[in-house]
């Protein structure tokens, strides 16, 4: 018996924000998700830099507040979070957010600022994968996010160290700390451990994902933007990584963050198992493969060689320094402007949604 679904629509520019409404109506986001309780919306703001198929599309997060409303959630707000080569609010005003939140009256919180939130020592009630064993000083989390409902906004895209990235990865940023790079050996588990302690403290975790604009390659940032016309919805965030991953032309099995989730009851992984409802992803697939960077070759060596014996000399000690800033210039000084910022403008004046962006003027 197929116990978990995934929406499938496909969209268009014209009518991607109705597209978006009738996509939570037909996922009964209001039956999932209390609409009484607040209700956090967790966007992706994986680069500063307005680069689709890399971060949460404005078309997203308006579609979702506009439908949310609809269905009568009316106790909106919007957490951001810090990483070390993201500026969260450059991301904001580049992406084309903050005209929306004020457009809707969404409070925006940032999970690094002590007057939003205060990051508490948490106990999970089930046993960590890894979690535990990574912090052994105790596990923080922020306490705003306790008793509220969550809704995930990722996109659909591949990542040089899960392969794939979505609903699942999403929490990474908003659960965990600046020190979320200690985790990156074992981030399959890892991502097991956050939904674990997602279904804790949460009421209800939904996820809505853009693959409107996927991103093919080395991600979260570095990718080749490719227009797919997708949005996906569930309840399960396993599911839909899995249908995500599925589309994209990976088995979703092999992925051991889906494969673990699956195995320990968290979610559905396997594709015969999931009722996907509305577009058909049966012949579908995207001849999706993730590749290598700058970033991803040297991390490969110091996350998951040999070498990651060296890993606490690394990144536990000042020297992480010098590895944030040149994870920083190779993004920023190196790959946006001789690759990143042209494949932009290729797409803004090529791609439909590039165009769609645009109008999002402030």
């Amino acid at each position: 018996m197929k116990t978990s679904k995934v929406y499938v629509i496909k969209t268009t520019p014209s009518t991607v924000l109705e597209d978006y409404e009738m996509l939570l109506k037909k996922a009964e986001v209001n039956k999932v998700l209390n609409p009484n309780a607040s209700t956090i919306l967790k966007d992706n703001i994986s680069w500063h830099f307005p680069y689709l198929s890399a971060n949460t599309t404005p078309w997203q997060l308006e579609g979702t507040i506009s439908g949310l409303r609809k269905l009568g959630f009316q106790d909106l707000s919007c957490v951001q979070n810090r990483t070390v080569v993201t500026n969260t609010y450059k991301g904001e005003k580049l992406n084309k957010y903050r005209p929306i939140f004020d457009k809707y009256n969404i409070p925006v919180l940032y999970n690094f600022k002590d007057e939003d939130m205060k990051w508490v020592e948490y106990q999970p009630k089930a046993k960590m994968l890894v979690l535990d064993k990574v912090f052994p000083e105790g596990i923080r989390i922020p306490d705003y996010f306790f008793g509220k409902n969550v809704v995930h906004l990722p996109t659909m895209k591949c990542h040089i160290y899960t392969t794939t990235t979505g609903a699942m990865k999403n929490a990474f940023g908003g659960l965990l700390n600046t020190r979320r790079h200690y985790t990156h050996s074992v981030i399959h588990e890892t991502l097991v451990d956050l939904l674990t302690i997602q279904k804790e403290i949460h009421k209800g975790i939904f996820a809505v994902m853009d693959g409107t604009v996927c991103g093919n390659g080395p991600g979260p940032r570095t990718m080749i933007p490719i227009e797919k016309d997708y949005i996906l919805a569930s309840s399960d965030q396993v599911a839909i990584d899995a249908v995500a991953a599925n589309m994209m032309g990976f088995d979703p099995m092999s992925l051991d963050y889906i494969r673990l989730s699956h195995e320990n009851g968290l979610g559905i992984g396997r594709i015969e198992e999931i009722d996907i409802v509305g577009e058909s992803i049966k012949d579908i697939n995207f001849g999706f493969h993730v590749g290598n960077n700058v970033a991803s070759l040297f991390g490969s060596l110091l996350w998951f060689s040999p070498l990651k014996i060296l890993q606490n000399f690394f990144f536990r000690t000042p020297l992480v320094n010098l590895f944030i800033f040149g994870s920083f210039f190779y993004h920023d000084y190196l790959w946006w402007p001789t690759k990143g910022k042209k494949r932009m403008e290729y797409v803004r004046k090529n791609f439909q949604w590039g165009q769609l962006f645009d109008k999002y003027e402030e």
